[in-house]
């Protein structure tokens, strides 16, 4: 699917997470939490993914428009947050 991001918004997501929005394409949406974002009436729905790029968890943030995903946010999931995606994730009943 394509992703798309606006540069000014890539900009402020390095300076204040660390993070380029390019990376979003390493983000592993199978096996990813996925939650609409209901927090404030942004005007247009947005989406919050919990998933890896490589062995990281990442938090990231999009709407979609049309096939394409917008990023609007990606960074460094926290621990509690990583701790959510190992709990939610985790196979309870392994081989």
């Amino acid at each position: 699917m394509p992703l798309v991001f606006d540069p000014v918004k890539d900009l402020a997501n390095q300076i204040k997470h660390g993070v380029p929005l390019t990376l979003a394409e390493a983000f592993e949406m199978d096996g990813a939490l996925i939650r609409d974002d209901l927090r404030f009436a942004y005007g247009e729905g947005r989406v919050v993914a919990t998933g890896l790029i490589g062995n990281r968890v990442f938090v990231m943030v999009y709407t979609m428009r049309g096939e394409t995903m917008r990023v609007i946010s990606l960074r460094k999931a926290n621990r509690r947050e990583v701790l959510k995606y190992v709990d939610e994730t985790q196979d309870p009943y392994p081989e």
